[in-house]
């Protein structure tokens, strides 16, 4: 299934909703698009709402990065939010953990485009204990 998106706003943030798996093909190509789409309509700040994606392929996870970089040369920022163990695993092995903001709550996601605001960004090194504990 070719993920399927739909938009929102909140606080001036825009909220991509994804849904299917981020994957060669028609998925990777469509979500550039509306990344595309959106810096043009002068959108730069992002999250990438993943609580509905359950797969994410090698190139799914290129086409993050080029979004990312994309929004970055626009003046704008990319958040990821609520992505589940398999993909979170997978940010840890490519060490990709390391450039983008990851969040398990929406709020804390909108909060962290602004300065003054208090924020809880989702830990990895929590994530990977956890991880250790299970398989013991």
């Amino acid at each position: 299934m070719a993920v399927e998106f739909s938009l929102r706003q909140k606080e001036g943030i825009t909220i991509v909703d994804l849904h299917g798996r981020l994957i060669l093909g028609e998925s990777a190509t469509r979500l550039r698009t509306q990344i595309r789409s959106l810096i043009d309509e002068g959108k730069s700040k992002l999250i990438l709402n993943l609580a509905d994606v359950d797969y994410i392929d090698s190139t799914g996870l290129g086409t993050l990065v080029v979004c990312y970089t994309s929004l970055q040369k626009a003046g704008g920022q990319l958040k990821l939010l609520n992505l589940n163990r398999r993909n979170v695993e997978l940010l840890v092995l490519t060490k990709l953990f390391t450039i983008f903001e990851l969040f398990n709550d929406e709020q804390d996601a909108v909060n962290s485009f602004f300065a003054d605001r208090q924020i809880h960004r989702f830990d990895v090194l929590d994530f990977v204990r956890e991880q250790r504990r299970d398989e013991d």
